[in-house]
C-alpha cells in the first residue's frame, strides 16, 4: 500500500492539523490491533507463547522494507514498532493473567 504524499504546509499550524488526524487514524488502528492481540491472548496455551522472537524479528524486516519502498526513515519506524510491540506484550501478559485467573484451582 503506497503511501500518500504528505501536502505541502506553510505553516506550523497546517503541519499540526495533518498530523492530529493522522493520530486519529492511527489511534484507530491501534485500537484494532489490540482487539487480535486481546484475541491471540485467549487462544495461547500458555504464557511462554507470549513472547515469540522470531515473529517479532519478521515483524521488524518486513516493517523495515515496508519504509524502504515508501522511502520513510526505517529506524524510526523500527523503534516505533519495537516500543508498540513491548507495549502490548505487557498488555497480551495482563490479558492472559486476567482470562487464565483460577484456571489451574
Amino acid at each position: 500500500m503506497k503511501p500518500a504524499p504528505a501536502l505541502h504546509c506553510n505553516t506550523l499550524a497546517d503541519v499540526r492539523e495533518h498530523i492530529d488526524a493522522l493520530d486519529d487514524r492511527i489511534v484507530a488502528l491501534l485500537a484494532e490491533r489490540s482487539g487480535y492481540v486481546a484475541q491471540a491472548a485467549r487462544i495461547k496455551q500458555s504464557a511462554s507463547q507470549i513472547f515469540d522472537g522470531p515473529r517479532i524479528e519478521f515483524i521488524i524486516a518486513r516493517v523495515r522494507a515496508q519504509a524502504r519502498e515508501a522511502g520513510a526513515p526505517e529506524a524510526v519506524m523500527e523503534a516505533t514498532y519495537r516500543a508498540m510491540i513491548d507495549a502490548f506484550i505487557e498488555f497480551e501478559r495482563g490479558e492472559f493473567t486476567r482470562l487464565n485467573e483460577g484456571a489451574g484451582s
